[in-house]
């Protein structure tokens, strides 16, 4: 996702067998529940439909992108900006919304950026607001997922206790299996803070210092001139390349069996840093893996083998575990998909590999993790005190990443958080410790917003307390085209670029031709992708794992390698051979 504006005033209503209660929409409505209307964006172009609303209802509905990707914008009587919504570029752009007030409200579609192309308007749910809170998140996650696709699961903790759980759609599609409270899930990225937690354990333990150079325990990675701490894995301040992105750019696809060695021996042949550890933050997945391996190190033991025993027994998360082992059979495991124009399809994961991610686990079991915060069984005060310990940069700047966790405010209350997507699966962990509140939302679907229906289920229950938001930001006109700086492509000799060209970084190699005047580049195991020109020697590739192409040049101006960025990833060098 690029960016989210959420629908903070969003309820949840009822999805039971029951039968549903449809809202009469009025007859200047330009949208009736169930119909399509395709429609075709062009250039700056912004399509809005008009809804007559009665107060107090809930409204659904998805623009499906079938060659543009939408951005969607509500606006209410006031004509000022109420949700927004920008989730990935395929299948359906999903909107929901609260009409708290009688009015008209409009549904804007606009395209993302310069986009332009197809898609297809479809209401799908008008309904009375429903008042009980565990039939409000029924409802919004009905609004949310297919009758017969893949789901969620959701769990609510509140002072020590689990007051709602329940399963959602499907866990597996081919043997018709439902999701549970009890389904087990892989949580991606919210896997960081248990091996954040670890670290801590071994620090107040006296078994290590978050201040450690990280090569005390890891000799074989390079000596970048800069020494790196732990505590700057932790913080995602180290400078190093993120795994992922390497992997991808040597040519790996992300379904790909990906181990733990594989991913050690790639970051030993790394020689360069994104910049100097400390200076910045840039989330990287590569300090957490180091990080699990540490703990390895330190203790003699598994990763995986370690969490059981020193917090998953002792917190009673019995269904949990780190998944290092790719062929290891998991009882009740919910697989991911994805949704595309043809209906929906595997997202295969075979990650072998832990610490930034692949924690299996239940939303009840987090559960467990989250209200362990409030009343310890693991870990101490120490411990707990370093877990929310923020990131200070060399610059004396505070940021809000803690160890594994985000640190901020909702509507006036501290909150602790943290998101995580891997194929198709999509989690979030939300606590607020001072109310000794939590919600646990995870997904098998790589379009479901774990983020957005976090925040609005503790709208719903923390309803008394939360300040309300009364910002409304003005109805926002269409996109602006992207402003960039005039280059004429033509004073290019294409023909420069060409050749092969070696990374000993990667140990791999991509090779550039021209075909019909555009320069093309070819990788063994990649599809071919084209580059734009942008500046003089400076490309555009279409791949995200190359992002940005520069060229260099030797003293007689020939063209002698490259370096690409993705982001993730700064300025890796490759060799013209």
């Amino acid at each position: 996702m690029r960016y989210s504006i959420f629908v903070f005033a969003i309820a949840l209503a009822s999805c039971t067998t029951e039968k549903k209660q449809s809202l009469p929409l009025a007859e200047n409505s330009d949208l009736t529940l169930g119909q399509e209307i395709k429609k075709t964006l062009a250039l700056h172009q912004a399509d809005t439909f008009r809804l007559n609303l009665p107060a107090n209802s809930f409204i659904s509905g998805h623009a499906h992108q079938i060659s543009v990707d939408v951005v969607v914008t509500i606006l209410g009587p006031d004509k000022k900006e109420l949700a927004g919504f920008d989730s990935p570029a395929r299948g359906p752009e999903n909107f929901q919304f609260v009409a708290k007030e009688e009015g008209v409200y409009k549904v804007v579609v606009a395209p993302y950026k310069e986009f332009t192309g197809e898609y297809i308007m479809q209401l799908n749910m008008a309904e009375p607001l429903a008042t009980d809170p565990a039939k409000r998140i029924e409802q919004v996650v009905a609004s949310m997922i297919g009758e017969d696709g893949p789901g969620a699961t959701v769990a609510v903790a509140r002072d020590g206790k689990i007051i709602y759980s329940k399963g959602f759609g499907h866990a597996e599609l081919e043997y018709d299996a439902h999701n549970t409270p009890q389904t087990v899930f892989h949580i991606a990225s919210v896997s960081k803070q248990f091996t954040a937690f670890a670290i801590a354990m071994l620090a107040d333990q006296g078994k290590l210092s978050v201040d450690d150079d990280i090569r005390k325990y890891l000799p074989e990675l390079h000596d970048f001139g800069s020494p790196i701490t732990i505590r700057q894995l932790i913080y995602h301040t180290s400078g190093l390349r993120d795994q992922w992105n390497l992997l991808v750019m040597a040519g790996w696809r992300l379904d790909d069996v990906i181990t733990k060695n594989q991913i050690l021996r790639l970051i030993s042949r790394q020689r360069e840093l994104n910049f100097t550890p400390g200076d910045k933050h840039n989330y990287c997945n590569t300090g957490y893996t180091l990080m699990a391996e540490i703990v390895s190190r330190v203790s003699g033991k598994s990763f995986a083998q370690w969490t059981k025993e020193n917090i998953f027994d002792p917190l009673g998360m019995n269904n949990t575990q780190f998944y290092d082992d790719h062929e290891r059979i998991v009882p009740n495991r919910a697989y991911s998909y994805y949704y595309d124009v043809s209906g929906y399809k595997k997202s295969v994961l075979n990650y072998a590999n832990v610490g930034a991610t692949s924690l299996f686990t239940t939303v009840e079991d987090l559960s467990k993790w989250a209200m362990n915060f409030e009343n310890s069984k693991v870990g101490n005060a120490n411990v707990m005190a370093m877990m929310e310990q923020r990131a200070i940069l060399n610059s004396g700047d505070t940021i809000s990443y803690a160890f594994g966790q985000v640190i901020d405010k909702y509507k006036g209350l501290k909150t602790v958080s943290h998101g995580g997507g891997d194929a198709g699966y999509r989690t979030f962990l939300l606590r607020f410790p001072e109310q000794k509140f939590s919600v646990s939302v995870f997904s098998n679907l790589a379009s479901f917003n774990t983020h957005q229906l976090s925040y609005t289920i503790a709208d719903v229950y923390l309803a008394d307390i939360l300040k309300e938001d009364t910002t409304k930001k003005d109805s926002p006109p269409p996109p602006p085209s992207e402003q960039k700086p005039t280059f004429d492509p033509s004073t290019l000799t294409l023909s420069d670029f060409t050749g092969r060209f070696y990374s000993a970084e990667l140990e791999t190699f991509y090779e550039f031709e021209v075909k019909n005047d555009t320069l093309v580049a070819h990788h063994p195991r990649h599809d071919d992708f084209k580059l734009t020109p942008v500046k003089q020697d400076g490309f555009e590739a279409g791949a995200w794992w190359m992002g940005n192409i520069e060229f260099t040049r030797d003293a007689s101006r020939k063209v002698n390698g490259l370096k690409a960025s993705n982001g993730r990833v700064m300025n890796l060098v490759f060799v013209k051979e």
